[in-house]
């Protein structure tokens, strides 16, 4: 028992003397995105199926998600709407 008592003592003084052996991990807070998002609001239309598959082979193409493919989509036809009436 005494023999126990000893080993468990120096253990507790190798591990208060010895440097870790292991490096530490460093831990930096995430940065902060500058991109400010807009506010979202919900769209639900109904659309032809067709239409819809074209939409889905376009945005896997060019690696859009549907919603990123719908955005891009009514602001451009917005924004030519917007010209051609302005002129």
């Amino acid at each position: 028992m005494e023999d126990y008592k000893n080993k468990l003592g120096s253990l507790a003084d190798r591990l208060k003397n010895d440097p870790p052996k292991a490096p530490l991990q460093e831990v930096h807070p995430v940065k902060a995105s500058l991109d400010v998002k807009e506010p979202e609001a919900q769209l639900n239309v109904w659309i032809p199926k067709a239409l819809l598959k074209k939409m889905k082979g376009y945005a896997v193409d060019h690696e859009l998600s549907l919603k990123e493919l719908n955005i891009l989509a009514l602001e451009f036809y917005l924004d030519a709407r917007i010209t051609v009436n302005n002129s």
